[in-house]
């Protein structure tokens, strides 16, 4: 990311080197040049007019399965986690597995499937040798950042049947404490001493907590207080030791058993431990390769870059699919701001990645050809040019644009991906497009939550349309259901996304209240998302049925909608919209764009210092113009604009809480946040 922000000028030196060329030159020479490469299109895999299939009760399926019946399995070789990466072995010949940045010069050394697996062999009989039991009720914690023991211990815990439990450092050591008496678990694995002490600090909430195992050497002070408690610190090295002098024979799960409980940060409330079956898994990422492969087959040279956190299911669900096909994934070095640094010497082939990144990206570009008419006009010929390509199905990195306008952002991305897989959150339309010009590769969205495992819906390979995300995943079924009170209705195509399949979880751990609230009686999930059905057959997210509130006058509100919305504006980078039902209308926290602030205040010569135009009544006047005219050209009903915004000079973020993991906006913690200035915003407009 630090990247993006320092290294601006280095993705733009790709868009001035044409300078000193005419248009006539330009035109002649791009002509030239595709008329000697002539292209090939892609061939979607399905009708692009008719994407998906109607079926009797009203649901939608997908054109891949057979006889009306979802997808379960790709392979009959890997029906678990374990027999996925078994296969993996295999079809890589025992090929590289996980990479580490850890060579004199930070180059990747790697670890060979076999290796993976007999170290995993040894860490699983070493957890057998601390008392924890080889079956399916056994829970094991792993509290680290991406690294190889974060997947070796994973393995190792599929291998004896065991259940993984990611905590993560984001979500505050009071919902650790909460994930870890709910599932009594004795053993946790931890990367760092200061994550281990934040457990011992709080061992006397954590009563069921014995073992921890560190991956990085232990402080004096863990020790210190570790031996106070009567906790056992394990050092995991010592342990992989201890467990090849004492190998036990694999104990492997069966397709039906519990594999991990992946605990949703959400937004209210504690965290709800989703539990997924080693079924569940297999059959959403067997999807998701049966949905994309005949566009793109993935390979054992495939290789990825795991930097999304493997707490969550994206990055989980992405290495059970590469390990199911012998691929190569090498570990980020755990700074976001070394991220380029980490892609440009893996050079990975597969990019799962999210729209905070590729905003970050996009917007980058934009501000640096703004201040040229010259770039500027260069990157729209460029972005018209692959545009009209993309829509033929013509998908390359190759074209004479990539080498003169898009072939320094490609390089950036390490100059070998073929396929982009996006997530976790919406992205822009224009965003997309751009993605899809500048890296000459396929770029996928899709749309999905953690209860059903990862993925609901894909886009199709070769479909160039945005506003989408794409038809059922062969694992899945999807129809909409009423949602009177917001005015949406099945019979409009319209209304909650709702999925069934073998890829949706068993319930919440511990939780029935919870899980009757999303799962019916006929195994439907009901995501709290508002779907439309697009006439070719896919869906589009249009809204959201959680977070609404009703104002005084009885209008219901969607704040996510509008928030979306505003986040449009070029000033803006972040946003929250508050009311409630006592208010006539709604207000808004705004935290502007710096970069494009500043820019503006700029050529208003106005002073350059964030925080003083961010206190600016003109400014703010300004902002809040630009805003309301997005919503305008956005259709937001009246009701639905902000009668006034506060400008906040810090971005919301996982660090101060105001953000989930997933980074999402954390609702209560904003409305504390700011509550006395949206109150103060309510009595200066003299709103009761």
């Amino acid at each position: 990311m630090q990247h993006f922000r320092d290294g601006n000028q280095t993705v733009l030196d790709g868009l001035i080197g044409p300078a000193c060329l005419t248009v006539g030159a330009v035109t002649v020479a791009t002509t030239v040049y595709y008329l000697a490469t002539r292209p090939k299109p892609m061939l979607p895999p399905v009708d692009l007019r008719n994407q998906s299939v109607l079926l009797e009760d009203g649901s939608r399926g997908s054109w891949f399965n057979k006889d009306g019946k979802l997808y379960e399995l790709m392979f009959e070789d890997a029906r678990t986690l374990h027999e996925g990466f078994k296969r993996g072995l295999k079809v890589s010949n025992n090929g590289p597995c996980l990479g580490s940045r850890t060579g004199s010069s930070k180059e990747y050394k790697w670890l060979s499937y076999q290796e993976v697996y007999d170290r995993a062999q040894a860490v699983g009989s070493g957890l057998i040798l601390e008392g924890q039991m080889p079956r399916n009720n056994t829970f094991i914690g792993i509290y680290s950042v991406n690294r190889a023991e974060w997947t070796i211990t994973e393995q190792a815990c599929s291998m004896f049947s065991m259940v993984t439990v990611a905590l993560y450092d984001t979500l505050g050591p009071d919902a650790c404490s909460y994930i870890i008496n709910q599932t009594e678990m004795q053993l946790v694995v931890v990367d760092k001493p200061e994550k281990a002490q934040i457990l011992l600090d709080n061992i006397s909430t954590i009563p069921s907590l014995k073992i921890l195992v560190l991956l990085d050497p232990a402080s004096s002070k863990n020790q210190e207080t570790a031996k106070k408690h009567n906790i056992k610190l394990v050092q995991f090295a010592d342990l992989m030791e201890e467990g090849k002098k004492n190998f036990r024979d694999p104990i492997p799960p069966k397709p039906d058993d519990l594999a991990m409980i992946c605990y949703t940060s959400g937004t209210t409330g504690d965290p709800k431990g989703v539990m997924l079956t080693h079924m569940n898994i297999i059959s959403n990422m067997s999807g998701v390769a049966l949905h994309v492969e005949p566009c793109i087959k993935l390979l054992s040279t495939d290789v990825h870059l795991s930097y999304l956190p493997l707490a969550h299911m994206f990055e989980r669900g992405m290495q059970v699919l590469l390990f199911m096909h012998g691929a190569k994934i090498g570990f980020s070095q755990g700074d976001i701001k070394f991220l380029t640094d980490d892609l440009q010497t893996l050079k990975p082939t597969i990019f799962p990645t999210v729209p905070r990144l590729l905003n970050r990206i996009y917007d980058k570009v934009l501000a640096g050809v703004k201040g040229s008419s010259l770039k500027s006009m260069l990157l729209n010929w460029a972005m018209a040019s692959k545009e009209r390509e993309i829509k033929q199905g013509i998908i390359r990195k190759d074209s004479f644009w990539d080498k003169i306008v898009f072939g320094k952002i490609q390089k950036m991305l390490g100059g070998n991906i073929r396929c982009v897989i996006t997530g976790s959150a919406p992205l822009e339309d224009r965003v997309l497009s751009f993605c899809r010009c500048a890296f000459g590769c396929l770029v996928l969205e899709g749309y999905g939550q953690t209860e059903a495992t990862a993925g609901i819906t894909f886009s199709v390979p070769g479909d160039a349309a945005t506003g989408q995300v794409g038809p059922p995943l062969p694992c899945t079924f999807v129809k909409l259901v009423d949602v009177p009170e917001m005015d949406y209705y099945e019979k409009d195509n319209k209304g909650e996304v709702c999925a069934r399949g073998p890829s949706i979880f068993l319930g919440y751990y511990k939780n029935q209240e919870k899980t009757q609230e999303v799962l019916d009686s006929d195994g439907w999930l009901h995501t709290g998302d508002i779907g439309m059905w697009l006439p070719n057959g896919t869906l589009k997210i249009i809204d959201r049925k959680k977070n609404i509130f009703k104002l005084a006058q009885g209008e219901y509100i969607a704040a996510e909608k509008i928030e979306n919305t505003y986040m449009r504006s070029l000033f803006v980078a972040q946003c929250f919209v508050e009311g409630d039902s006592l208010q006539p209308c709604i207000m808004g926290v705004i935290v502007p764009d710096e970069e494009v602030l500043l820019k503006w205040a700029g050529e208003n010569r106005l002073t350059k210092d964030f925080r003083q135009l961010c206190a600016s009544e003109n400014v703010k006047s300004m902002i809040l113009a630009d805003i309301l005219q997005t919503g305008k050209t956005a259709k937001l009903k009246g009701f639905e604009q902000v009668k006034d915004i506060i400008l906040h000079p810090e971005l919301f973020s996982v660090e101060n809480g105001l953000l989930t993991p997933t980074f999402k906006n954390k609702r209560p913690q904003l409305r504390t946040t700011f509550k006395s200035q949206i109150e103060n915003l309510y009595k200066a407009h003299g709103s009761s």
